[in-house]
């Protein structure tokens, strides 16, 4: 039986888990999260790589070589043995696109247009052609700006889940991480403990360092960064091509992006690896960084190797709701022990908001 609201509200004040704490949930959720980690480790270095060596390159078409590039790379890129940073860039559009939280909103400040200009000015002096299209479309420029520092910070952001999610692998391996309750407690305490952590950007150009993001923009990782990743990926997402039609008098897609419900909660695991599908890159990725446990367990589970990528995505999606249940928890307004009927009134508002938009979410993962 499903959950329903009154249950999830009551889990989550309870500090029990969204997902059934079993013993096969628990395999799938650490082993797809220990593959997940890895993946991110590589997305994490080229992403920041990106935000370090890309600005306003009008031609990145070497931006996934940041190990270096030769010939050997350059002929398994091109035959597709290797990471898909596309997908990387698919949740940079998400997040960009959609544009919650105080990153966003640093983004529109005087501040930040001001970094702009500089950076541009820079750059103009050694790139005529970037000079040129500066003066026919000035708003191009700050807005691959925008594009550039959004894939800066999500590649900071993919750094700490990298390290939290191995972390997590580790802990399993030696029997410190027993229940799926303890999976949530790693990655709350995981994202508090990093929740502060600034987030800041700078480019030099031409000899010279200038701040994209600096100091005093007080922007921090749970509250700028994560928080409107989950929005953006976890929930809102994107409609996938080939599966709604983009026609306006369809009326498939609404109108309003808060509405969007394309998000990695929401998805349906069937479709995986068919054409249009970005998070197929993503399962490509883990299944080739699959645990071994993982991969004997999908054995005995649904078609075998058959349908592995699609088993992929069913446990990926299990692991995010024990994220999401860990983002929760990190931000909830107080203690869940607390005797303060106040702080008990607010906590419970609190859950209510989030568990009415898990009610539309895919809570047959939870069983």
């Amino acid at each position: 039986m499903l959950p329903d609201q009154e249950e999830l509200i009551r889990r989550l004040l309870s500090d029990t888990p969204l997902l059934k704490d079993t013993p096969d949930h628990l395999l799938q959720v650490v082993n797809v999260l220990e593959s997940y980690g890895l993946v991110l480790d590589a997305y994490s270095k080229n992403l920041v790589d990106q935000g370090e060596k890309q600005m306003l390159n009008p031609f990145p078409v070497f931006r996934f070589f940041h190990e270096g590039f030769s010939v050997k790379r350059l002929w398994t890129h091109l035959m597709g043995d290797r990471i898909n940073f596309e997908y990387a860039e698919y949740c940079q559009k998400a997040m960009f696109w959609h544009g919650t939280g105080g990153l966003d909103a640093y983004l529109d400040t005087p501040a930040f247009a001001e970094a702009c200009q500089r950076v541009i000015k820079r750059k103009s002096a050694r790139d005529p052609l970037l000079a040129l299209n500066n003066r026919l479309y000035p708003d191009f420029a700050p807005e691959a700006i925008r594009s550039l520092t959004t894939i800066y910070c999500l590649g900071l952001f993919w750094r700490v889940m990298s390290d939290i999610f191995v972390d997590l692998a580790r802990r399993y391996a030696i029997k410190e991480v027993i229940c799926v309750n303890d999976v949530v407690h790693h990655i709350r305490d995981g994202l508090v403990a990093a929740a502060g952590s600034p987030i800041e950007y700078k480019v030099s150009i031409g000899g010279e360092e200038i701040w994209v993001l600096p100091p005093e923009a007080g922007l921090t990782f749970l509250v700028d960064v994560a928080v409107p990743y989950v929005e953006a990926v976890f929930f809102r997402g994107m409609p996938f091509l080939g599966t709604v039609s983009y026609n306006a008098q369809a009326r498939q897609i609404s109108p309003d992006i808060s509405d969007f419900k394309y998000g990695a909660l929401y998805a349906d695991p069937i479709p995986s690896m068919g054409a249009g599908i970005p998070p197929s890159l993503c399962m490509q990725d883990m299944y080739r960084h699959l645990p071994e446990e993982l991969s004997l367990w999908y054995d005995d589970h649904g078609r075998g190797q058959t349908d592995v990528h699609i088993q992929i995505c069913i446990s990926f999606q299990k692991s995010m709701f024990c994220v999401t249940n860990a983002a929760i928890a990190g931000t909830m307004p107080h203690p869940l022990d607390s005797e303060d009927l106040e702080e008990q009134a607010a906590n419970r508002a609190y859950a209510e908001a989030w568990s009415g938009r898990l009610m539309g979410c895919q809570r047959v993962a939870l069983l």
